[in-house]
């Protein structure tokens, strides 16, 4: 490996790295937010349910705009974007002002999140070995962060302003900095589309099941990041500070699944580690819907990272494999369920426990996150082999990205 490589490798975890901090930041401090700006529980879904649509809108985006512009140049501008629209929601004092910082939001959290995958999945292919679960380690330990400062800005009462200024304040220079490099590994995609032999473009039945995945992990997701708070507070009767730490416990075993997942897919393969992930998942929103107390809960939801995390990381790489010559493409498409898990998890646990109740919309997820086990082999090593103690297609020549460092 290059020096240059691995420093591409280490700018692009920072990236990951800062979107934890951000996101987490955002929905551990949706009861806070509701509160600033009056959002009644019925409207709130509806907030909620706006990000995901425009990030989809984003990704889709992303797509069209990465074949005239490298996946880096997209992530290098989005990111600030993003940072600012946070510091929009806690800036504001009008509903119409929140509207449009959460809209600014998702639609540069959507190139965001699909530009990041995309270099990711370059890259990993251009190493020869699993790597994607290290870069959303990374993501996790952001989440950390972000959701112990959240804690804090609870704690201290402090306004949702004062709580994001310095955070941005720090990151934001800090990942323009960091995007300088950025790589993008277009030789990589270019050898393995010869090695691979699927350089034709993306074919969605093929990809349709890694798009049910998706969809299912991060309902699964979302009902953590934007349920877990509320839950814990409304149905499990702790306090405002303490309902923020379902969030931080759930990124915590989120870090220490994806840190040692690499390990796990070199070892066992995919679809093993994302069978286990499953089930593991699964056990945990079991514990959460049977919570007799905050604590409990809490143990559920920790559970629940250790299962999950490993999903997401696994499915986009899966999709580089299958379409290694068009994988930014497939990145782009896959990405948008993402936002489709979220568009339907964070709505459909609010409607269910309004109608029925919380505890029993917790068995939704858990129930979708099993159907995982059904398309487990879509995850399975094809001719471009990851981690499987076989041989990779290697590229020798990787085009540097598009700010020529």
């Amino acid at each position: 490996m290059t020096e240059w490589l691995r420093r591409g490798r280490a700018s692009l975890a920072f990236a990951f790295l800062v979107q934890g901090v951000t996101f987490a930041l955002l929905v551990t401090r949706i009861p806070a937010i509701q509160d600033r700006y009056g959002i009644s529980d019925g409207l709130l879904p509806l907030f909620l349910a706006a990000v995901p649509i425009l990030a989809g809108v984003g990704s889709v985006g992303t797509e069209q705009l990465v074949k005239k512009v490298p996946p880096s140049l997209v992530l290098r501008w989005s990111q600030p974007v993003v940072l600012l629209a946070l510091l929009g929601v806690g800036a504001g004092d009008a509903l119409w002002q929140v509207a449009v910082a959460l809209g600014a939001f998702g639609f540069a959290v959507g190139a965001l999140d699909a530009s990041m995958n995309m270099l990711g999945v370059s890259l990993q292919r251009a190493y020869g070995r699993s790597i994607m679960l290290g870069f959303h380690a990374a993501y996790s330990l952001g989440g950390i962060v972000g959701a112990s400062l959240a804690w804090a800005g609870a704690h201290w009462d402090l306004s949702l302003f004062v709580s994001y200024v310095p955070v941005v304040g720090v990151l934001l220079p800090a990942a323009l900095i960091g995007s300088r490099w950025y790589v993008d590994a277009e030789g990589a995609e270019a050898g393995a589309a010869e090695a691979g032999g699927r350089g034709h473009g993306v074919v969605f039945k093929v990809l349709l099941p890694l798009c049910l995945v998706m969809t299912f992990a991060y309902i699964g997701d979302s009902t953590v990041s934007n349920w877990s708070a509320k839950y814990l507070e409304d149905v499990l009767g702790s306090s405002e500070e303490v309902s923020t730490v379902p969030y931080n416990v759930y990124m915590v075993m989120t870090l220490v699944g994806r840190g040692l997942g690499d390990l796990g897919v070199r070892r066992f393969g995919a679809v093993a580690v994302v069978r286990a992930g499953s089930v593991v998942a699964a056990l945990g929103f079991a514990v959460v819907a049977v919570a007799p107390g905050a604590w409990v809960g809490i143990a559920g939801f920790t559970v629940l990272g250790l299962g999950l995390c490993v999903i997401v990381p696994q499915t986009f790489a899966a999709a580089g494999r299958l379409f290694p010559g068009a994988s930014d493409a497939a990145v782009a498409r896959l990405n948008i369920f993402n936002y489709v898990g979220f568009l339907i998890g964070s709505p459909l646990v609010g409607a269910l426990g309004d109608a029925w109740n919380y505890r029993g919309a917790m068995v939704v997820p858990m129930v979708l996150v099993l159907l995982t086990l059904l398309y487990a082999r879509s995850f399975a090593p094809g001719p471009d082999r990851y981690g499987d103690g076989h041989e990779w297609p290697r590229t020798a020549d990787v085009g540097r990205g598009s700010n020529g460092l």
